[in-house]
């Protein structure tokens, strides 16, 4: 059997994807939903590709070639389908990609996981983040009288913000650490950063209870943030603010156990159902329509591998460090 992509004829079998064929020819075409080898459904739709043939938008991974196909992946009504299409994901993604702390530091410092490492009791491998930006003992914070970090900190949304400064210093007093040829991400993302909104009463009120670290941090960046396809896909798109903001009501930061060192963080969930079809009794759908949701019982939490985290596209599921 042939059809064409994007004007180039090829032979192809009767069990490929359209997906599969244009990757083989080496053609970018974004995928959400999809895992090679795994089940999957189509749900995403940052697929889609158009049939010229009839003129038929269909999504590619899980659309099967027919005879005479004249398939096109790139025209502009293609691309502007799979904007929208991500658009309305991010729509119903409620997350940071990185911290406010860090995106505004004028010297790169990775501030959250600074105070990640300093709620964690690991101070020297606090201080290798910042010797990497500062000439210590000198640090950059004595010279930043205006304090950015401190003025977006999303924990001052709830009460008070925190001792940044006050920590960092405190930090680069630590131990030295011990030698690491590992590189460290310095400077300001570049990268597409999704913004959670403000936070409702009632979540001020659970964040006030629930954040319990030494710091006071809320831990806004995801854990993720290097390997979410939805944040790259919005990147590639040039998607600066997504036209629908973020409708999504789910609580911020809310997560739960599953196994391990596994974690589910619903909100930043898009349901494309990889969890769902490639656990036996384990992640599950919860209701229907625009109020879906992913969800994992407690009684099958043990049914979960830490595996699966490899399968979420947006760091909903992730291993913690």
């Amino acid at each position: 059997m042939k059809i064409t992509i994007d004007n180039i004829e090829v032979e192809v079998q009767e069990q490929e994807t359209l997906l599969q064929i244009a990757h083989r020819l080496g053609k970018k075409i974004p995928s959400m939903c999809f895992a090679e080898g795994k089940e999957h459904k189509p749900s995403c739709m940052v697929c889609m590709v158009k049939n010229a043939a009839n003129g038929q938008m269909i999504p590619s991974c899980s659309t099967h070639p027919t005879e005479g196909m004249q398939i096109v992946t790139d025209s502009e009504d293609v691309l502007d389908l799979r904007r929208m299409s991500l658009e309305l994901l991010l729509s119903d993604h409620r997350a940071d990609c990185e911290a406010p702390c860090t995106t505004v530091c004028p010297k790169g410092l990775n501030i959250e996981r600074v105070l990640w490492y300093y709620d964690t009791n690991r101070y020297s491998e606090a201080k290798r983040y910042i010797a990497a930006v500062f000439d210590l003992p000198n640090i950059g914070c004595d010279d930043c009288p205006k304090s950015p970090c401190e003025k977006v900190c999303r924990r001052g949304m709830v009460d008070q913000h925190v001792e940044i400064r006050e920590i960092v210093r405190k930090m680069s007093q630590a131990p030295d650490p011990e030698p690491d040829d590992r590189p460290l991400p310095t400077g300001k993302a570049k990268m597409f950063t999704s913004k959670l909104g403000h936070f409702s009463a009632k979540e001020k009120e659970w964040l006030k209870v629930s954040t319990d670290v030494p710091s006071g941090c809320l831990h806004c960046a995801c854990a993720a943030q290097e390997v979410c396809k939805l944040r790259k896909y919005a990147d590639e798109c040039g998607i600066k603010s997504p036209r629908y903001g973020v409708s999504s009501d789910l609580p911020f930061k809310v997560k739960k156990h599953v196994i391990g060192r596994l974690w589910f963080e619903p909100a930043k969930c898009i349901r494309c159902g990889l969890c769902v079809y490639n656990t036996n009794d384990g992640f599950t759908f919860k209701g229907r329509g625009f109020g879906m949701q992913v969800v994992i019982p407690d009684e099958s939490r043990s049914h979960v591998s830490e595996e699966i985290a490899n399968l979420c596209p947006t760091g909903a599921l992730y291993l913690e460090d």
